[in-house]
């Protein structure tokens, strides 16, 4: 075991089958969120696939957020999300894919969702079957809540900085973060904020690694779990992976900013710094 005081967030590949076996109310969801050429190539048997990438949102204002989450929420449905069933979303490892499905279902207030640690990859490597049959996604009218406290708007990210009680976390690469690869109109980062890029979450296998590591990484870099961590990235996605790292350690206060740095970087009325290279 891994130690993680949340580790019902995520399920090994032999636990997935073991749920899969069981009776068919009980089992789960399965969403696959790679992309569509290597679904086709082979899933996990049941599995129905669920491309979002490229699909983001660049202005967090009320309108335009609602709008988009109704959007994800309809989606969600029409490919079986139901309460009423646990829903494990993975991608080729403990990826960026399944972590933003991940999230969203979580905002919505899905109350059992899990991530396949280590992805298809870990599947395969189990020994475990897999198919190219497909089949449609069970009927759903699914609706859900929205919980606040996951995510972060540009506003909430302004408001943050500076704070003591609260923690910037940007989980891009060395050279989004010091402003010399530039995705927006501007390049750098949020003032202030801790540089901790996504792929330290994993094991050269592709999964989560054990709390103990993840928690000396995360404290030793300031983001402790008495503060409020706000996750950033380019567009949601490696800030979503950062999310559930966090929330597998237990941190009781998480939350995504969804818009990340293309909105920040575009709005030119926010503050940016750009960082040295340690």
């Amino acid at each position: 075991m891994k130690g993680y005081t949340n580790s019902q967030l995520v399920v090994t590949p032999r636990d997935l089958a073991t749920m899969l076996q069981g009776a068919e109310a009980s089992r789960p969801l399965l969403l696959d969120l790679r992309p569509p050429e290597a679904y086709t190539a082979g899933h996990i048997p049941g599995a129905i696939h669920l491309d979002l990438w490229g699909v983001s949102l660049i202005d967090t204002d009320p309108m335009p957020l609602k709008a988009f989450m109704w959007m994800i929420e309809h989606v969600l449905a029409v490919h079986g999300v139901d309460a009423s069933r646990p829903v494990v979303v993975y991608d080729e490892h403990s990826g960026i894919r399944a972590a933003r499905a991940f999230w969203f279902l979580e905002y919505f207030g899905h109350p059992d969702v899990r991530m396949l640690d280590g992805g298809f990859n870990a599947w395969m490597s189990a020994g475990l079957d897999a198919t190219r049959d497909a089949g449609p996604p069970p009927k759903s009218e699914w609706t859900g809540s929205r919980a606040g406290r996951a995510i972060a708007t540009w506003r909430d990210v302004r408001h943050a900085v500076g704070r003591s009680d609260k923690v910037l976390l940007d989980t891009r690469t060395d050279g989004e973060y010091c402003g010399t690869v530039v995705r927006a109109k501007r390049g750098g980062a949020v003032p202030g904020a801790v540089h901790i890029e996504w792929t330290r979450n994993l094991t050269p296998n592709g999964d989560f690694k054990p709390a103990d590591e993840l928690r000396k990484m995360y404290e030793d870099a300031g983001v402790t779990p008495d503060r409020e961590v706000i996750t950033y990235c380019q567009g949601g996605y490696r800030a979503a992976h950062s999310y559930i790292a966090l929330r597998l350690l237990g941190y009781p206060r998480v939350r995504m900013y969804i818009g990340s740095w293309k909105e920040w970087g575009d709005r030119e009325e926010l503050p940016v710094e750009v960082p040295k290279r340690n």
